[in-house]
């Protein structure tokens, strides 16, 4: 993306301008040269090259600006739960700061009881098994010793269940509005992944 170092506009700045902002080919999975591989349950993040993908290569763009023109902030919202995710950084949001902050937001919070509660029953089960088979995972003492309890707090990637994967950003303007009640140009909507 070329244009770094233009101005970093603000949310006021955003809505004064009417600015279409361009989203880096990696967030929108169309870069010709690395594909993102990214799990927001364990923040591993890497990629490969679309013409030899038997080999993973390192994250190295994370500096690179999420956006031209350069913003302060994004909003990020999905339809496979009901936060919504605010990155900032008030030198532009970089690839980073995207990654950064959607892995803490996922791995960090947890659910809380009242988010819980709206599931149906059968999805609060299965929120229940996910999150005791995942803190399972990995755990060589599990074969010597009885099984570990059930844990009584999830994060919110166990929300997400097995679909923890960043596949990619886009925008959706109806989606957006219904979501939040407006629309903004910073306002993206991600689709994850099983991979």
């Amino acid at each position: 993306m070329r244009g770094i170092d233009g101005p970093v506009l603000s949310q006021t700045d955003l809505y004064l301008l009417n600015a279409e902002l361009e989203l880096n080919p990696i967030l929108k999975n169309e870069s010709n040269a690395f594909q993102l591989i990214f799990n927001l349950s364990s923040g591993q993040s890497s990629g490969y090259n679309p013409e030899t993908r038997d080999r993973d290569i390192p994250f190295t763009q994370k500096d690179e600006p999420a956006t031209l023109p350069r913003v302060e902030e994004l909003i990020i919202i999905t339809e496979c739960s009901p936060w919504c995710t605010i990155v900032k950084n008030p030198q532009g949001v970089t690839l980073g700061d995207v990654i950064t902050t959607l892995f803490k937001e996922y791995s960090e919070k947890m659910v809380t009881d009242k988010e819980f509660e709206s599931l149906p029953p059968r999805q609060q089960e299965q929120l229940r098994r996910y999150a005791a088979s995942a803190a399972s995972t990995g755990n060589w003492g599990q074969y010597y010793s009885p099984a570990p309890a059930a844990p009584t707090a999830y994060r919110r990637a166990d929300w997400l269940r097995e679909k923890v994967f960043f596949d990619r950003l886009t925008q959706n303007r109806s989606y957006s509005q219904q979501r939040l009640g407006y629309y903004a140009p910073n306002i993206f909507v991600l689709a994850l992944s099983t991979y």
